[in-house]
């Protein structure tokens, strides 16, 4: 195609090159462009292969970026995607948010802790018979554009669970926050006998087997520490992939140093 200001007003004699002829009428290689986009990115060869994803957001009172973040999550062009929406108890227009954005909405009438809500979002999607569960925050952290290369190192290695490693400028994040996740990812990777270099991220790929065989009994912000610990006892690789962070400097932190130090004492007696 061509307009008039790359033309220059000017008048194209030579359509050889172009996808429509001098009245705009498409030519082969027009129908031979829309083949080729048509497979990107996920050849038709390769689609049996991909696997069938539940994206499970969880949100207490995410309304001002519940919006932003499912609109990115539809412009996926992933085969075989849903997303599940966990309303955890928001006293905000949360939900109004999600249903409108075409999610399914699982509602909690109250506050119950992201453990729980991670716990009902992966009920619905064994119930409904995913191969694999991707979590992320609907506070806008991260960037839904990067699932399909967790989803990618995920089948590539066959691994049970992939985890996003955050790369973020230290200088942006409090004190605080950043040594207790050095300090968390520190003695979680020593506990499950593996190098997980951001253990508290929230983005990642959970394969369908992991979900069926592990228990999980936390309700708040632990449940990543002992996801990874429970997936670790089970002899699972665990994979982590770098990815961009949306931080926001208001952004406050869930991680409580002596509540999860409390988990990790009491989860220091599997090894």
């Amino acid at each position: 195609w061509t307009d008039e200001w790359w033309r220059g007003g000017l008048t194209v004699d030579d359509w050889a090159f172009g996808l429509v002829d001098g009245a705009r009428r498409p030519k082969p290689a027009l129908a031979a462009v829309q083949g080729t986009f048509a497979e990107v990115p996920f050849p038709s060869s390769d689609r049996a292969k991909c696997l069938k994803v539940s994206v499970v957001v969880c949100a207490y009172n995410a309304a001002s970026t519940m919006g932003d973040c499912l609109e990115s999550l539809g412009r996926l062009t992933y085969p075989d995607l849903e997303v599940i929406v966990v309303n955890d108890g928001s006293t905000d227009h949360t939900a109004q948010a999600a249903m409108d954005a075409g999610a399914v909405v699982i509602h909690h009438p109250q506050n119950l802790g992201l453990g729980l809500a991670l716990r009902s979002g992966f009920a619905v999607a064994l119930e409904e018979g995913y191969d694999a569960v991707v979590t992320l925050d609907g506070d806008g952290q991260h960037d839904p554009a990067e699932i399909p290369r967790l989803l990618d190192a995920a089948r590539r290695r066959h691994d049970a669970l992939v985890i996003g490693h955050r790369v973020i400028d230290r200088s942006a994040m409090p004190l605080i926050r950043h040594w207790t996740n050095r300090f968390m990812s520190w003695i979680v990777s020593w506990l499950a006998g593996q190098s997980i270099p951001d253990t508290q991220c929230g983005f990642r790929v959970i394969r369908r087997h992991v979900l069926e065989t592990i228990q999980l009994t936390t309700h708040r912000f632990d449940v990543a520490t002992e996801l990874l610990l429970a997936s670790a006892r089970r002899g699972w690789t665990v994979t982590s992939v770098p990815i961009r962070t949306i931080y926001q400097a208001n952004q406050r932190s869930h991680i409580r140093p002596l509540r999860d130090g409390r988990l990790v004492h009491h989860l220091a007696a599997w090894r």
